[in-house]
């Protein structure tokens, strides 16, 4: 037997794909009953984690002998298993979310919710608006005006069309040299959209439903691929909805850049940034120094409510 380190490159649940540093790639097994901690999730490795493997003497027999300690993660509620909750991935430099606001529209209390958790978390996070090409004049001001939204609250944002390749060249920069968590919902063209950067890859495209305009599944395991310009990405599954880790109330505006510079401005310490007198953050609001269609997403969160873009046509 011997000892080798390397990092997990596909989980199916009970078997983990691992790559070594001389790019050798293993099935493996879990050996025991490894925990990371207290946490209640229902995969104990997660694609990214830097593991120790076991190796039998031919090779045939690999097993997951150790975790070592994640730099980050990110994780989402289980869909089934309220109470518990799922790593979607490990160690990344970058969390990146495809969407669009047409065919299908992503939600923004889907994209603020998706900030929020890689804020908790401390990774950063990029938005990729995809289907530029779908966009008439009207709508191209309306997306304008939601990257700049987003822009001014501190997230890098882009402007893209995988189908007559708008944009992808500073979606290869982006990429370049870095691990970098790839998501959104099912139909945005996330698959595609790498596709469309790095040629060597071939991730299966999916076809949008007619009937849900909701595109249909194409990936059933978060999965890493290398970059051939250098870097790698983790592609997940189409996530339908992002249920919010446990985040305290008093603690949520937190995770929102522009809420946390001016928290310190408001009068009493644990304000929610409601209706209590003093409230800076409201005040900003109020006077267009923060969007309003921000705060307005961080009130609907606070109460379990979604948000969309009500103040826009995207029909």
């Amino acid at each position: 037997m011997h000892k080798k380190e390397a990092i997990v490159i596909k989980s199916t649940g009970s078997w983990y794909q691992v790559k070594t540093a001389e790019h050798e790639i293993f099935e493996a097994r879990l050996k025991g009953k490894i925990r990371l901690d207290d946490r209640k999730t229902t995969n104990p490795i997660a694609v990214g984690d830097r593991v120790e493997i076991e190796l039998s003497d031919d090779n045939q027999d690999v097993n997951i002998c150790k975790i070592f300690e994640r730099k980050n993660y990110i994780i989402r509620k289980s869909i089934n298993l309220s109470k518990q909750t799922q790593v979607i991935a490990a160690n990344m430099d970058q969390a990146i979310l495809v969407a669009t606001i047409v065919q299908p529209r992503t939600s923004q209390g889907f994209i603020d919710r998706f900030l929020v958790t890689a804020e908790a978390y401390s990774i950063p996070a990029k938005i990729i608006f995809n289907k530029r090409d779908l966009l008439d004049e009207n709508l191209l001001k309306i997306q304008e005006e939601i990257m700049d939204m987003y822009m001014g609250a501190g997230y890098e944002c882009f402007s893209v069309s995988t189908l007559n390749h708008t944009g992808l060249e500073k979606i290869t920069s982006l990429l370049k040299d870095k691990t970098s968590l790839v998501t959104g919902h099912s139909g945005v063209g996330k698959s595609s959209l790498v596709n469309a950067v790095d040629k060597n890859l071939d991730l299966r495209i999916g076809i949008i439903s007619e009937a849900h305009n909701k595109g249909k599944h194409t990936t059933t395991f978060a999965e890493m691929f290398d970059l051939s310009f250098g870097g790698s990405i983790i592609d997940t599954p189409g996530i339908k909805e992002l249920g919010l880790i446990d985040i305290e109330k008093h603690e949520l505006g937190h995770f929102f850049p522009e809420i946390r510079t001016l928290m310190n401005g408001c009068k009493f310490n644990n304000c929610r940034h409601e209706n209590e007198p003093g409230c800076a953050v409201r005040k900003a609001a109020e006077t267009n120094q923060i969007s309003e269609f921000r705060y307005d997403s961080y009130l609907k969160m606070l109460h379990g409510e979604d948000m969309d873009w009500k103040h826009y046509d995207l029909k």
